[in-house]
């Protein structure tokens, strides 16, 4: 990783990650897998020009499925790293927003 382009893939768009922007001002991002905290703090201040209070980090695994016939198992999705960071109280990112 060379850049701060490269920490930050995309966002994570769910109920639970609406909810947590609403009621406690975090944004979720899937971001490159050997991104550290401090990259990714470094990142987000930068790119949104926020003030970055925590960064919570998760490896989530990959998802796998059976096969009936044979019962392989196969990778349905594979794994990633997924950031939660909480802002300060009166920041916003205005691409979590949506229309105004």
């Amino acid at each position: 990783m060379t850049t701060i382009y490269d920490v930050l893939r995309r966002p994570i768009i769910t109920e639970k990650s609406n909810y947590q922007n609403d009621a406690l001002h975090q944004y979720v991002f899937e971001v490159d897998r050997k991104a550290t905290k401090a990259m990714i703090k470094d990142a987000v201040e930068t790119l949104f020009d926020v003030e970055v209070m925590k960064v919570n980090v998760i490896n989530v695994p990959a998802k796998q499925t059976r096969r009936l016939r044979n019962r392989r198992m196969a990778v349905r999705k594979i794994a990633y790293k997924k950031a939660i960071i909480t802002l300060a109280p009166d920041d916003t990112i205005g691409l979590f927003e949506g229309v105004k």
